[in-house]
């Protein structure tokens, strides 16, 4: 199946007032400061490259279609809905004429935050909620103007419903009034709803994707062919940074189905009529390699440099007062260490690329969420000017932040195989081929000093985090790397209510440089930051000889939504009922993506070391929940995303080469493993945070922090089990004593 051709931005907006015959409305991506405003279709820039460009488009077809195009994708976590939920609201539209298709690359499609076209960081809700709603009221006020004067009334008697404009008993439908609707000026000022009358916003809807999964219409990136494609995979470094010193492909070509071999910068790749053609060809590769310093990564070894490098310190992150001065006499020192592993994305869909290049044109299909990275990667390989470069959006079967890589590189692979064998080609990666050379979660260390008074408040705070910088070298490096440190590292650390207050403290960063690929990963900074933080705080309530419900409302007094989700969360798991022996209960609570989130994990261990997740409770404040579905489908994705994570998850090296092949040893949760999960949504006015990543942290030392209440056992690195499997095990068993407890 083939996909349609993405018209650029002028051809767009004439072939749509074309095809249509309605209503366009484009609203702008306004610089820091300048006054929000909408085009009509008259408006819209046509040779003036100063004007203002629009970015998103909202078409009404005489049809009585409503058609949204965004530059969010779509990649499972509901964003094309929620969006879209957004103008239907304001627009007063009938949900069953909604539809949404994806913007092609370019400027005007902007990320209003990010400053280039891209969905992440949990952040398309909280980035458009007021300009898609103003586009759907102004389009919503054109329309009434227009009715109102066919029907010679005054507008104030007009109301809208369901895609219609009602008079007394007369009405007219959005459909009969796009055209004329089109020929009026755009209001400047135009009113929003009161949420009291919201319909659709916090009700919840029908998702826009779900019929085409069902139905298996939806077109994936892997599921995209055209006649005379070629499919190719690619012998890639078996070792960071590894080079090709020489090749033989004579019994690759032997293969039956395989038409060409082609070196490229990340190997060698092998091109097929079909994919077991391709990898049966690159499995008889004859290669051999430099593999450089990188032979000398090896996991048994790699702790105890963190260890090491802890003991150096590192550059300076904050620094007030002299916290050396205040542990004489603290009430309490407490000394401790956290330690994550590197991790994989493994996302269900491993990642594709397919590519058309002709002299005067370069066309990607995929799914990703750095489309213009990936548009500027594309033209910067082929030589072509950006407005040749057309990336048509696929959905993408899963991310965790492997679609949202910052150089783009299995895009930049697939038109590197494109352009050095000039065929139409699609470049898979196996699943086997990311986790053994993809890009990773880095691992970090963080090691505390913490100094107490009386009442178990820290006074004195000193704390060196050792890990690999995910920002530098990427688009955010000169936001995100601040005197050498960058601020995912420490992300949410010193920043921390309880941390901004202590007027002695000392945070240093340690950045180690070394060849291990690694990139953003689900919640970032987040993943190993709340593990660390969250262990932390139950360590120091336990040193104190507090209830670990009872600390945290002393640590949050000063942040109100925090201490209500401790509260909900406290109540709503009957945190005070007595437990039986064997069985514990633990928690963690902290803000993720402008998102407030308490999760409590509910465990019991058996004297033979087996454990079982019984209950997962989850309190979200994530402001105003635009469809509370996605959000608790969201809350259980994170959460047993979480759980894969704590239990199994790891990335090791041997020789630099990583020993996790596939999912039968980078194991993930079974369904059979599912523990029961119940999940508040707290009401709130306030705009809209993320979710998408808002809880992946939380659930660590939630489960953690459980084992503890179980078995007085503390668990201070990850994953608790280290790829045992189990067979058809009904739960998960950890051995305790190679957790490292």
């Amino acid at each position: 199946m083939t996909t349609p051709h993405m018209p650029g931005r002028r051809q767009f907006i004439k072939d749509a007032a074309l095809a249509t015959g309605g209503l366009v409305i484009a609203f702008t991506v306004p610089a820091i400061g300048r006054k929000k405003r909408l085009l009509s279709k008259e408006e819209l820039p046509s040779d003036n490259l100063n004007a203002v460009p629009p970015n998103a488009f909202l078409r009404i077809g005489t049809d009585n279609t409503v058609t949204i195009t965004l530059s969010h994708c779509e990649l499972g976590q509901g964003i094309s809905t929620s969006l879209a939920m957004l103008i239907a609201e304001e627009l007063d539209a009938d949900w069953k004429q909604i539809k949404v298709e994806d913007a092609p690359a370019a400027v005007i499609y902007y990320h209003t935050i990010y400053g280039t076209q891209r969905t992440g960081g949990s952040t398309s809700l909280l980035s458009e909620f007021d300009r898609y709603r103003i586009a759907g009221a102004t389009a919503r006020a054109m329309l009434v103007q227009t009715a109102a004067k066919r029907l010679q009334v005054d507008a104030k008697d007009c109301r809208t419903e369901d895609g219609y404009v009602i008079s007394g008993d007369k009405k007219l439908s959005y459909g009969e009034l796009a055209e004329e609707a089109a020929t009026l000026s755009v209001p400047t000022d135009v009113g929003l709803k009161d949420p009291d009358n919201w319909k659709f916003i916090g009700k919840g809807v029908k998702r826009l994707d779900t019929p085409a999964k069902v139905t298996g219409e939806a077109i994936f990136g892997m599921d995209i062919q055209f006649p005379g494609m070629l499919t190719a995979v690619v012998a890639r470094e078996p070792v960071p940074g590894a080079k090709v010193k020489t090749y033989n492909a004579t019994a690759t070509m032997a293969v039956p189905g395989v038409r060409q071999v082609v070196a490229v910068p990340s190997g060698i790749a092998v091109l097929a009529d079909n994919y077991w053609a391709a990898r049966k060809g690159r499995d008889k590769l004859k290669i051999d390699w430099d593999l450089g310093q990188a032979v000398r990564i090896n996991s048994d070894t790699l702790l105890a440099e963190f260890k090491q490098r802890a003991n150096e310190g590192g550059l300076v992150a904050t620094n007030a007062g002299n916290p050396d001065s205040i542990f004489p006499n603290a009430a309490h020192v407490v000394e401790v260490e956290y330690f994550q592993p590197f991790l994989a994305h493994a996302p269900m869909e491993p990642l594709n690329c397919t590519v058309k290049l002709t002299a005067d044109k370069c066309e990607i299909w995929t799914g990703t969420q750095t489309v213009t990275d990936d548009q500027h990667a594309a033209a910067e390989i082929t030589g072509l000017p950006l407005d040749k470069v057309f990336i048509h959006m696929q959905f993408l079967g899963g991310s965790f932040g492997r679609r949202n890589i910052t150089r783009s590189d299995f895009v930049r692979e697939g038109v590197e195989v494109a352009k050095a064998s000039g065929k139409v080609v699609k470049t898979v990666w196996t699943r086997e081929d990311d986790i053994e050379g993809g890009r990773y979660r880095p691992a970090f260390l963080h090691r505390f000093k913490i100094g107490l008074d009386h009442s178990g408040m820290p006074i004195a705070w000193k704390q060196v985090t050792v890990g690999q910088s995910v920002m530098t070298g990427g688009p955010f490096e000169k936001l995100a790397v601040i005197n050498g440190v960058d601020q995912y590292s420490i992300e949410g650390m010193h920043t921390a209510v309880y941390v901004k207050s202590i007027r002695d403290q000392r945070i240093e960063v340690n950045t180690p440089v070394w060849p291990i690929t690694i990139d953003n990963w689900r919640a970032v900074g987040l993943s190993h930051t709340i593990f660390a933080m969250e262990s932390l705080v139950d360590e120091l309530a336990h040193a104190t000889k507090k209830d670990p419900v009872a600390y945290r409302r002393m640590l949050y007094k000063d942040s109100p939504r925090l201490l209500n989700v401790l509260e909900v969360a406290a109540e709503k798991c009957k945190w005070d009922q007595q437990l039986p022996a064997g069985r514990g209960r633990g928690i963690a609570v902290s803000e993720a993506m402008g998102s407030f989130v308490a999760v409590v994990a509910e465990v019991s261990v058996t004297k033979y070391g087996q454990l079982q997740v019984h209950k997962v409770t989850c309190v979200v404040d994530c402001g105003t929940a635009v469809n509370p579905d996605g959000v608790l489908a969201q809350m259980d994705s994170n959460i047993l995303f979480g759980l894969s994570t704590t239990l199994y998850s790891e990335i090791t090296f041997k020789a630099g080469r990583v020993q996790q092949h596939s999912f039968t040893d980078y194991r993930v949760m079974r369904i059979n493993e599912t523990p029961e999960i119940e999940t508040f949504i707290l009401p709130s006015k306030e705009k809209p945070g993320g979710v998408g990543e808002a809880a992946t942290g939380q659930i660590m030392p939630a489960l953690t922090n459980a084992i503890f209440a179980a078995t007085g056992k503390r668990i201070r690195s990850l994953p608790l089990m280290n790829h045992e499997l189990h067979g058809e095990s009904p739960r998960p068993e950890v051995h305790l004593e190679k957790a490292g407890v």
